[in-house]
């Protein structure tokens, strides 16, 4: 067997966190279905906890589903200001919990069709929160809970905030809940190589650039370590212009070109064993004994890294 059908079970999707990108993970999911991939679990975090928790409850029809939602979603449908502000966040909640509501979800994460978990951060201790029973609007309210922005949740006597402060692509959470192998659905530049440019000596821009890093590091940290132990595969969006974290109005071009990369890279992929199988971009990937093996095809000037770390 090739592909996905390598993949040992159970297998966890594994949707990452990125806000308005988040409509890339629908174009991730056509492609999977496509392909006829059903996975055994589900983890999410922040916006990929939404997006996974629409999965895990319409399976058979989850791209669709969650295409209806985002191509239909506007900025004032999440963040918005109101008499509910206080000093805990700049944006209300409501709109949020308003879109829960409209998913067609069920009151209990036990009651989704597949096995699902939502991952937050305590904001105490600062250790993830595993969040797999109970409640299931509070805990995806707990996962995209962005400190500053949007009120956290207080959850079985903790204060949980945004997961993806802690792991914004939850693969040691779907490891430890006992996945032999996971494919990963991430988005944003965050996820991609890292070019060289330098900012420019603006403030924002030295910010925006640290924040970038901190999370790119953290990502590849995170699945260099579960990559040793399970298949990793890592769905390329093939997108190279983001929009900003606001413009909800990019949301076909997303899914529509998610669909086409990730497609392409399942057609050419090969799992053997445990290791990392991602897309790389081999113009800008690394050279000399230490780059890694290069698997098999992928579209030009581009290959599917994998086999051991």
């Amino acid at each position: 067997m090739t592909g996905l059908d390598a993949l040992p079970r159970p297998v966890a999707a594994v949707v990452g966190a990125g806000g308005v990108l988040g409509a890339a993970h629908v174009g991730v999911g056509y492609a999977l279905e496509q392909r006829g991939f059903a996975p055994d679990m589900i983890v999410g975090t922040s916006v990929g906890a939404l997006n996974g928790a629409i999965a895990a409850a319409h399976p058979d029809e989850a791209a669709p589903w969650l295409d209806n939602v985002w191509t239909q979603l506007r900025r004032r449908d999440v963040y918005q200001l109101g008499y509910l502000s206080s000093r805990a966040s700049l944006f209300t909640d409501r709109g949020l919990r308003r879109l829960i509501a409209g998913s067609g979800l069920p009151s209990r994460i036990e009651e989704l069709v597949v096995p699902f978990t939502a991952v937050a951060m305590d904001l105490a201790t600062g250790a993830p929160a595993l969040l797999d029973h109970g409640d299931l609007p509070s805990a995806l309210l707990a996962s995209a809970a962005i400190p500053g922005m949007l009120p956290p949740v207080e959850r079985a006597g903790r204060t949980l905030v945004d997961g993806g402060v802690i792991a914004y692509v939850p693969v040691h959470a779907a490891l430890q809940a006992g996945a032999a192998s996971v494919v990963v659905l991430s988005t944003g530049p965050e996820s991609a190589p890292l070019s060289p440019d330098i900012p420019r000596r603006r403030a924002s821009a030295i910010a925006a650039r640290a924040g970038l890093l901190l999370l790119h590091h953290q990502i590849q940290r995170d699945l260099r370590e579960v990559s040793r132990h399970i298949p990793t595969v890592v769905l390329p969006t093939g997108i190279e212009a983001w929009p900003s974290p606001w413009d909800f109005s990019h949301s076909k071009r997303l899914i529509s070109t998610a669909a086409l990369a990730a497609g392409d890279f399942l057609d050419n992929l090969r799992i053997d064993g445990p290791g990392l199988y991602q897309w790389v971009d081999l113009t800008t990937a690394p050279t000399g004994p230490d780059a890694g093996p290069h698997g098999t095809g992928g579209p030009p000037a581009s290959s599917v890294q994998g086999g051991g770390p």
